[in-house]
């Protein structure tokens, strides 16, 4: 007999958070979110509560936890998009399908009391957070960014209906075998012929205070109408700066400005934390934030961020520059390799740029979509 129980009391939350770290302890690919912020959902004032609800359920049996998920309302998007959905997220389950079935028919039952009639996922409340399952790539390394899981999660989802919306792909970007300096000759004619330049920022306040208002604004364009993203709020704005504080370092920073000091394109690469994180389960400890600092500073892998580019941009080869700035990166600071995290599977452009590289793909990630 499965029990579900919507998350409320401090136990319950507790259960929540600790669920995958206790059913991924011995998997070395799985990396835990920081504890810290899986907390903050659990608070009345979260940053995404101005414009979402959300729900968790737990799932026992004889009194001991086996499953977990969160539903989402994500208001902004229906708004936006005209639809009437919830998201599912942070689904983790033992290998059951009466767990699912019960977990999801939670939250299914959840949406329909809201009026919605399709849910999709796994969506968190924003791009920002982690989304997609994996479907491929169960024996890579997670990075912080995304989250990892074991490969009998596809079929206990797919077993209740659920069909593929969207798929992302992930590369590994290495140097290339041979490089004849090509694609820095083609970034330095970008650059001359449009009277383009990198911007300057003394450190990363400096950095935010030049840059911060236009970067929002070039995001919420170049990427509002992407799947599954929600236009920037003053709540998430904070939050971002907040983490660009803590874990950017500017030489993984790309800023490229007009003639007129526009800000046409931005490149950002995070120094990888997966290996920092896993010995503390997600919590800043201070041994795991002298690994923190240690791998901000001398990185082995890059996480890339995110490329925005003006859309009025789009054409004119700025991407050739972000390619040859990660090219120098790669061979000037040392660094293993650069992982691209998610790129949708049809969106050729930013898949074509990876082909400039020595470049594998290794994992891959779905969304699911179902009418309820």
């Amino acid at each position: 007999m499965i029990e579900i129980v919507e998350v409320k009391t401090k136990k319950q939350q507790k259960d929540f958070m600790n669920f995958p770290l206790a059913l991924y302890k011995d998997n070395p690919c799985f990396v835990p979110p920081l504890y810290g912020d899986e907390k903050k959902m659990f608070r009345p004032d979260y940053v995404y509560y101005d414009t979402c609800e959300a729900i968790c359920f737990n799932a026992y049996r004889d009194g001991k936890m086996v499953g977990r998920i969160q539903g989402i309302l994500q208001k902004a998007h229906n708004q936006k998009t005209g639809e009437k959905r919830i998201r599912f997220t942070r689904f983790d389950a033992i290998d059951d399908q009466e767990v699912a079935n019960a977990l999801f028919g939670a939250v299914e039952d959840w949406g329909r009391k809201k009026g919605m009639d399709t849910i999709c996922g796994p969506l968190g409340f924003s791009d920002l957070e982690r989304e997609g399952l994996l479907i491929e790539g169960f024996d890579e390394l997670a990075t912080f960014e995304e989250q990892y899981n074991a490969d009998y999660y596809q079929r206990l989802i797919e077993n209740l209906g659920y069909e593929k919306e969207v798929d992302w792909e992930e590369r590994k970007i290495y140097l290339p075998d041979k490089d004849d300096g090509t694609l820095e000759k083609m970034a330095d004619y970008v650059m001359e012929r449009y009277h383009l330049r990198f911007g300057p920022a003394k450190n990363k306040r400096d950095f935010i205070r030049r840059y911060a208002d236009e970067f929002f604004a070039l995001i919420d364009e170049g990427y509002k109408n992407i799947y599954g993203t929600v236009p920037f709020t003053d709540g998430t704005k904070k939050m971002i700066i907040d983490n660009f504080m803590l874990i950017i370092e500017l030489k993984y920073v790309g800023v490229i400005l007009d003639e007129n000091d526009k800000l046409v394109c931005l490149g950002l690469c995070f120094p990888s934390l997966s290996r920092a994180l896993q010995k503390s389960q997600g919590k800043l400890t201070p041994a795991a934030l002298v690994r923190v600092f240690r791998d901000i500073k001398h990185p082995r892998i890059l996480d890339l961020g995110l490329v925005a580019v003006d859309p009025e941009w789009a054409n004119r080869g700025v991407a050739t520059v972000v390619s040859a700035h990660i090219l120098k990166l790669l061979r000037e600071e040392g660094v293993e390799y650069a992982e691209t995290n998610l790129n949708l599977e049809d969106n050729r452009a930013i898949i074509n740029q990876w082909k400039r590289f020595k470049a594998v793909q290794h994992k891959r990630r779905r969304s699911y979509v179902k009418k309820i």
